[in-house]
């Protein structure tokens, strides 16, 4: 099959676009002279700027979530003359933009209410399997079988340079390694106890001679003064940045502790030795990435894990106990062997 123009999208999510980012380098592969587009939150997707295999990223502004933009962006789709379209989402809002470039084919999730909107659908076998290799799934139609697995960032000299000016002017020792830590999430139960971050900190000050930076998200204020607090010394808050100048900074960090939450696939792709602390979510589907490359997930495995919800069911002392079960001296242990 020959295609002049595909449009690939994922709209929502940080750590979810990232790891679309194998499929990215496969297609491009298999079709290596016809323009690729990709369709996402705009946020988001400012992590595919300089792909080399993406001839355009295409951002969809969620804060003007309104019918006029979303008419625009309609016509937009179909303007593009697209005959080939990839829905890595299949929410609503993306079968409908995918339906809306009236491709010749039409590639998607199969469900009652939207799998009309392709030509082509795509059913959930229901086996366990890691999101790069759920994203995969859509390929099949194409007859592309998976051939990359690892998460990619592309970022440039000047934006790596920049990420140490801007340490530095904060008091960070850029000279010495570093240890990133994102110690929130959009979960509370995606949270490890702040106690055992503070613990944490504690181990790697006393015992390392690092410096300790701390990504704080949008909602994280209360969080980052205590733990500020707790260590006056050698820890340093970013500030709010970017996502894609978070990815520069992680660039230049060592070792990199987070939560299962975007920065922590931004870690990942950027080539920082990246410790994910998981709770509800099961690693094998969202922690796909190669230990040998220094990268580990932290876990407990109870009898209600992974449960995959937003609270925990549980009461009492046995709250959130898949979390509280993480010591910090074991993930002190994994932070100071990838030192």
């Amino acid at each position: 099959m020959k295609f002049k123009k595909i449009l690939l999208t994922r709209m929502k999510y940080i750590g979810d676009v990232v790891l679309t980012t194998p499929i990215i380098r496969t297609l491009r592969e298999a079709y290596p002279e016809t323009y690729i587009s990709y369709l996402g939150d705009a946020k988001a997707v400012s992590l595919l700027q300089n792909n080399p295999f993406l001839d355009e990223i295409i951002p969809f502004d969620f804060s003007k979530d309104s019918l006029p933009y979303q008419l625009k962006m309609y016509a937009l789709m179909y303007s593009k003359g697209f005959d080939l379209t990839i829905d890595l989402y299949s929410n609503p809002r993306s079968a409908l933009m995918t339906f809306a470039t009236r491709a010749t084919m039409r590639i998607g999730g199969d469900s009652k209410s939207r799998g009309k909107f392709y030509t082509h659908r795509i059913s959930d076998d229901g086996l366990l399997k890691s999101a790069i290799d759920y994203h995969y799934m859509s390929l099949k139609p194409l007859g592309i079988v998976p051939k990359h697995y690892k998460t990619e960032i592309f970022l440039t000299v000047e934006e790596r340079s920049d990420a140490k000016r801007l340490l530095q002017s904060i008091g960070v020792d850029v000279l010495k390694k570093i240890v990133a830590i994102h110690p929130g999430a959009t979960w509370p139960n995606k949270i490890w106890l702040k106690e055992h971050f503070a613990g944490l900190i504690k181990n790697i000050i006393e015992k390392t001679d690092c410096e300790i930076i701390l990504s704080p998200g949008p909602h994280d204020s209360e969080l980052m003064n205590y733990l500020k607090n707790q260590y006056t010394s050698r820890v340093t808050i970013l500030p709010m940045l970017p996502v894609r100048e978070l990815a520069s900074i992680l660039s230049q960090s060592t070792v990199f502790v987070s939560n299962d939450c975007g920065p922590m696939h931004i870690g990942v792709a950027v080539g920082t030795k990246t410790i994910g602390i998981f709770g509800p979510e099961p690693i094998e589907i969202w922690f796909p990435y190669d230990r040998n490359e220094g990268h580990l997930p932290m876990f407990k495995k109870l009898f209600c894990s992974p449960c995959r919800t937003t609270s925990c069911f549980r009461e009492g002392n046995e709250t959130m106990e898949c979390m509280k079960l993480i010591t910090v001296e074991e993930v002190f242990k994994a932070v100071r062997e990838r030192l």
